[in-house]
């Protein structure tokens, strides 16, 4: 094993178990937040970083064993990047419908106050 080799195994393990630790530290904290409004932002910007994390751990050893860039790895965070926020805002809409319906005291009201007439967009027209 080559000195060069060592310094690239030991940046590569310490991304792997930062990128642990943040996965972990995120399920202690998802199971202690009671609320499920609660529980989907710090899940989600964990495993963010750590997918980050475990790229950038990828891009480095591959680049280093290929004697040359290796930047596929990095796909994977940035589809992430662009779908997550996507998949939160629509589990959040979902819980919320369900919230409403099933009239638990826990869910965020709507914005509209209540007993205010709806908008009509014809009226919003004139």
């Amino acid at each position: 094993m080559s000195a060069g080799a060592l310094w690239v195994e030991a940046i590569v393990a310490a991304l792997l178990v930062l990128s642990g630790l943040s996965v972990l530290v995120s399920a202690a904290g998802f199971a202690r937040l009671p609320d499920f409004f609660l529980r989907m932002h710090p899940p989600a910007l964990a495993y963010t970083l750590g997918s980050w994390c475990v790229a950038l751990a990828a891009v480095l050893y591959f680049s280093f064993l290929q004697e040359r860039a290796a930047l596929h790895p990095l796909l994977i965070p940035l589809l992430l990047a662009i779908t997550v926020p996507v998949t939160t805002v629509l589990l959040a809409r979902v819980s919320l419908f369900r919230g409403r319906t099933s009239g638990r005291g826990n869910v965020p009201s709507s914005l509209a106050r209540p007993g205010a007439p709806e908008s009509d967009p014809e009226s919003d027209k004139k």
